[in-house]
């Protein structure tokens, strides 16, 4: 039987595909409003040089479940996701910190 809930642990590093088809990255982590219980986005962790990567958050809603591909899609590139919040692995980025707008509409808004 098929249904649309899914755990938190199997969303967690299933791939995500950008608008042309190129995979983008995996989910690395869902973050969860703590009022309303629901996902407010994503984070999307890409593939670096040397082994290093990028963290990017995605509003949850701007990724569509590809069951064909048993992934999920996102109508951006990778140009466009970079043009966003950023991490590095090590930084102290503070994901709850929603207060700076970013030019992609996908990003979180306040």
């Amino acid at each position: 039987m098929h249904h649309t809930m899914v755990p938190s642990d199997r969303v967690e590093r299933v791939a995500v595909y950008g608008r042309d088809g190129t995979k983008l990255g995996t989910i690395e982590r869902l973050m969860l409003d703590k009022m309303s219980g629901m996902v407010a986005y994503a984070v999307i962790k890409t593939g670096g040089l040397l082994g290093t990567h990028h963290h990017y958050p995605l509003q949850w809603s701007a990724l569509k479940y590809d069951p064909r591909r048993e992934a999920f899609q996102i109508e951006l590139t990778l140009d466009e996701l970079s043009s966003g919040p950023c991490e590095f692995d090590g930084d102290a980025f503070d994901w709850g910190d929603r207060s700076r707008s970013y030019p992609h509409p996908h990003y979180w808004s306040v």
